[in-house]
C-alpha cells in the first residue's frame, strides 16, 4: 500500500468515528434506553431511527400519501413536516422542501467514504429521519428525503 493511499484511508476512518463520537455525544430533550427503544419501535423502526439504516425504497405507504396533514416524528410525536411542503421526488420516499420550525436538527454525516451529506433527526429525541439534499424545488431548493418508518401521519 502506498503511504498517501494509506493516509487518505485513515483520514476517511478518522473522520467517520469522529462524526460517530460527536453525534453520540449529542443531548436531547427525550431519552430512553436503548431496551426502551427496542420495546416501542419494530426491528425496521429501530434500526432506520436509531442505527441510521435506510428502509427500502418505494415500501412505506407514506410515499404516495397526499392528503393534508402534519407528520410526526415516531419517536416522540414531536410535528416535523407539514404535507403542504411535501412533493414527489420520484426517489421512493416521502420528500417535503422543508420542515416545520424547529422541528429538526442536522449534522454531517460521512459514512460514506469520502462522500459528505447533510442527515436530519428529530430535534428532540434524536432519532434518525433520513438526509437532506440541494436538488429540492423553490422555494428552499432543498429535498428532505425522508424514512417513513420515523414518522406518524397525522390527518388534518
Amino acid at each position: 500500500m502506498h503511504r498517501r493511499t494509506f493516509l487518505t484511508a485513515a483520514a476517511g476512518i478518522f473522520s467517520m468515528l469522529a462524526a460517530r463520537t460527536a453525534a453520540a455525544e449529542e443531548s436531547f430533550e427525550i431519552t430512553r434506553t436503548e431496551a426502551e427503544w427496542r420495546a416501542m419501535l419494530t426491528d425496521l423502526q429501530y434500526a432506520v431511527m436509531r442505527q441510521e439504516a435506510t428502509e427500502r425504497a418505494y415500501s412505506s405507504p407514506l410515499d404516495k400519501q397526499y392528503g393534508a396533514g402534519i407528520y410526526h416524528c415516531r419517536g416522540c410525536d414531536l410535528p416535523l413536516y407539514s404535507s403542504d411542503h411535501k412533493f414527489d421526488s420520484g426517489t421512493g420516499w416521502p420528500s417535503f422542501f422543508e420542515s416545520l420550525p424547529d422541528a429538526i436538527g442536522t449534522r454531517t454525516d460521512r459514512k460514506l467514504l469520502f462522500m459528505a451529506r447533510t442527515e436530519c433527526h428529530c430535534r428532540r429525541c434524536g432519532s434518525h429521519l433520513g438526509h437532506v439534499f440541494d436538488d429540492g424545488p423553490a422555494p428552499t431548493g432543498k429535498r428532505h428525503c425522508i424514512n417513513g418508518v420515523s414518522l406518524v401521519f397525522r390527518p388534518a
